[in-house]
This record gives C-alpha cells, structure tokens and sequence, in this order.
C-alpha cells in the first residue's frame, strides 16, 4: 500500500510540473500561438511585440518537435535541432529557461553543460539536453549563440532550428544549409528593433513568393495574459516608432510606415469572381525599363473598392505589356467596349513626347486598343490621405480589399516608407502611385442605389468574412 501510494505521489508531482499540458489550455487562449503550430510551411516566424508570447510557441515548438509528440505535424525518432540565441547570457536568460520550463524533468535523459553544473542547469549555460522520444529514442536540442560566429554552425544535419530573436544574415543561411537534406524546419521568434533588415527582405517582402515561408505579427493585445492595466502602463513610457516594434511587433525606420494602417489579415483576401456590374477600369504606372504597374479595380454597390489583378513587370516594350494587359483582362472576364478595347487610367507623364519618340506612351496604348485617360490627380499628399481613408476601418471595416494574388501591391504596402525630406522614398512604388491615382477619381459605388438582391447580400457577407481572416 506504502508503493502504491509512493506512486500516485510521483504521478501527481509530474503532472504537476506538466506547463506543456496546460499550455495554451483553458477558457484564455492565445489565438495566433495556435496558428503557429498549426502553419505546414517549412519556414515559419512571428513577429511580436515584447511580452505578446512569441517566445513561449517558439519554446513549445521545439519541445513538441523533440518529444515527438507535435499535434499538427508529422513526428519522427531521434530528432536533432538547435536553439540559437544572439549570445550565452540571452540564452541562459531566456530560450534555455522557456525550453526547460516545458520540458518535465522525467521527460530527460540527460543535460550537457558548456557553464555550470547539470544539476543545476538553469543557472549555467547548457550545450546539449537529450530528450526521451515517445518513440523510444533519444532527440538532442542543442544551443548556440550567435555570437559564436558562422563557422561553428557548419558540419550538422538537422531537423530544426528556432531563432530567438533575429540572427545575422551569414549565420541564418548557414542554418538553412543545415536542414536542407533533412528537409527540417526554420522558425523564429523576434521583435524587429534592427529596422529593414534582411528578414525585412526576404521573409517579409518574400520578393519571391517562395511557399514555404510563413509569418505571423503579434502584438500585446494577442496575450490574453497580459493585464490592460500594464499595457496602458507600457504604452505610456514609448514613442509612436518604438511602439511600432515593441507593442505591434511591426518592422520601421524611424521616419515610418506610410500606410501603418494595412494590414494583411484585414485587408488582403481570397479571389472571387467579381460580378461584371462591379467592373470599374484599369489603372496604371507606366515604366519600360523599371516596371510598369497594372491593377484591375471593381466597386461594389456600396462603394467598397476591390484590387482584383495585377500586371508588373519591368524591361518590356509597350506591344508586351498590352499583350499581357489584354491577357489578364481575358482571364479574369474583364469588360470592353463595343469595339473591343478597354480603358484605364494613366501617369499623365505618359502624355508626353521627347525629342526621341514621336508619339506618347497613352498614344501607343491607344494603337494597341487601351483608352489610356492621363487626367489624374498626382497630388501625393492628397491622394496618400485618400488611400488612408479607404484603408482605415473606423465604420468596422476599411473600403479597400486587395486579392490575395497582387503580390506585387501588397509587396508595396509592406515596404513604402517615408524619408527624410517628408515624402515617401521613391523605391518600389509604382503600385502605390497607380492606386492613389485611381482613389484619387472617387470611385463611385456600382450602378443604380437599388435594393440587394438575397445573393448579393449573401456575396457581400461572405467577402467581409473572408477578409477578417490570413
């Protein structure tokens, strides 16, 4: 009677250190957490605020990994991965101390210490933790500082590697080597405090569209844990730039975002076959050498505004691009006029003739069947306020929807900054010029003011849904 009830002590003592199996449990649920764990693609990061629980999925996505036991993934034996912190003390601080709290101490096998005593392991510094797979076998987390430098990550084959905070650019490709012939997983977990960095480029832009990247940004308001009377606190102590990153986990210079109003989860949704009745024009930034932007805009009977496809592409004589234009246009079901032609709104640069071009570029897209109108407001000023009203979604819900498949404007809205003299930096801006030009016309709702059909309101209801969600 004494074992067993030896027994049910220890059972109850282990259940009781289980944080894993209370994570995320109970009526408080951390949302964007869970869509972490959930996202298949293979390069996977949050962009969070301090205190928004970024580090704790990246923590609890290791230990899912090791035990084997990851409840939206493929599981495997004897898996090998590694945490990188920036340096030992961040480690030692932070990643180590997250990893350890999950970790049920019957659950290790052993811990390696590169400081201090094995015993004791949260106040050294720790090497290696060899964890008891449900499978039968052992899997390693082993920890790395950056500050190590790249040649001590080469030589390892892995299935993961978690990025506590934003590691140097040589260190990150080194660690994609390492999880290349295994076909593992990157993920990080980071407040972007280093401005426009190459995370910035390559994971937030994703200028390549590549499928495996996957990102999320979480912000104070995410943890449900976070009390409002500390957030109000915080929000007190920080300028409206540093509050970019530390509250809302948001990348910035210290000149700032243009538009720090879009935001993809609200603003970017799925394709829908658009009803000819909302079909408005085409609007767009020429360019031969640099690239010329197309987007196709619709306006529902409410007057809300849909960016429904794109055309962007640099280096092409005016024949390409009105072969593409009319491509997208037969695609999509894109209306023309009697004669066959469509029409759009154009730079009013286009207008004009050099000593070296005997017609204008709207006089060539007029040749090729595109009614190209070149009176536009170019008022940057004026028309960037337009776009923020569009955007701002003090009704409940913004006027402005962008198709998740113009991947060039949605690039554009993530990446337009302002500069140093007070205007924007004339960088990858050719989409958001050809937008302004476009809102800049007061686009009016479509048709007559009528009563919706069921259907139409059905379509209405079903589009606002799809936008509230990645």
């Amino acid at each position: 009677m004494r074992k067993l009830l030896a027994v049910d002590r220890e059972l109850a003592r282990r259940r009781g250190s289980d944080n894993l199996a209370r994570y995320n449990k109970g009526p408080k649920k951390h949302k964007k957490q869970l869509a972490f764990h959930r996202a298949k693609q293979r390069n996977r990061w949050v962009f969070g605020g301090n205190r928004s629980g970024k580090t704790e999925c990246g923590a609890v996505e290791c230990v899912y990994m090791a035990r084997g036991i990851h409840p939206y993934r493929k599981n495997r034996e004897n898996v090998f991965g590694w945490v990188v912190s920036l340096t030992a003390q961040v480690q030692r601080d932070v990643a180590q101390r997250k990893i350890l709290y999950y970790l049920r101490p019957d659950w290790i096998e052993d811990i390696v210490m590169t400081s201090g005593r094995k015993d004791s392991p949260a106040s050294g510094v720790i090497d290696q933790i060899l964890v008891k797979n449900v499978f039968g076998g052992i899997s390693v987390i082993g920890f790395k500082s950056c500050e190590m430098g790249r040649e001590r990550f080469q030589g390892s084959s892995l299935d993961f590697v978690w990025f506590d905070e934003e590691p140097p650019q040589d260190i990150y490709e080194e660690c994609r080597m390492r999880v290349a012939d295994r076909k593992g997983d990157i993920f990080g977990t980071m407040t972007p405090l280093k401005g426009l960095t190459f995370v910035y480029e390559e994971i937030y832009l994703n200028p390549k569209n590549d499928p495996e990247i996957w990102y999320e940004f979480m912000e104070w308001a995410d943890n449900p844990y976070l009390p409002k009377s500390e957030i109000a606190l915080l929000e007190q102590t920080l300028d409206e730039t540093t509050l970019q990153a530390r509250k809302l986990g948001k990348f910035c210079t210290r000149e700032g975002l243009v538009y720090p109003e879009f935001d993809e989860t609200v603003h970017v949704i799925p394709p829908f076959s658009v009803p000819p009745e909302w079909q408005d024009t085409i609007s767009i930034d020429p360019g031969l050498k640099n690239p010329l932007s197309a987007h196709w805009y619709a306006v529902d009977f409410d007057g809300n505004v849909y960016v429904v496809a794109e055309h962007y592409a640099a280096g092409l004589d005016v024949d390409s691009h009105a072969d593409a234009i009319f491509a997208v246009s037969e695609k999509i079901g894109w209306k023309k006029d009697a004669r066959g032609r469509l029409t759009a709104l154009i730079d009013p640069a286009a207008d004009s003739r050099t000593l070296a071009a005997k017609r204008s570029v709207t006089e060539l897209f007029y040749d090729r069947g595109i009614l190209a109108d070149p009176h536009v407001c170019k008022d940057v000023f004026a028309g960037i306020a337009q776009v923020k009203r569009y955007l701002s979604r003090k009704n409940g819900m913004p006027d402005l929807y962008i198709f998740s498949n113009c991947v060039h404007m949605i690039r554009e809205f993530k990446g337009y900054f302002w500069g140093n003299d007070e205007a924007p930096v004339k960088r990858d801006d050719h989409a958001m010029d050809e937008l302004r030009y476009y809102l800049m016309t007061k686009p009016q709702a479509s048709g007559v003011p009528r009563e919706k059909t069921a259907i139409e309101r059905d379509k209405e209801r079903l589009i606002r849904r799809l936008g509230r969600r990645k």
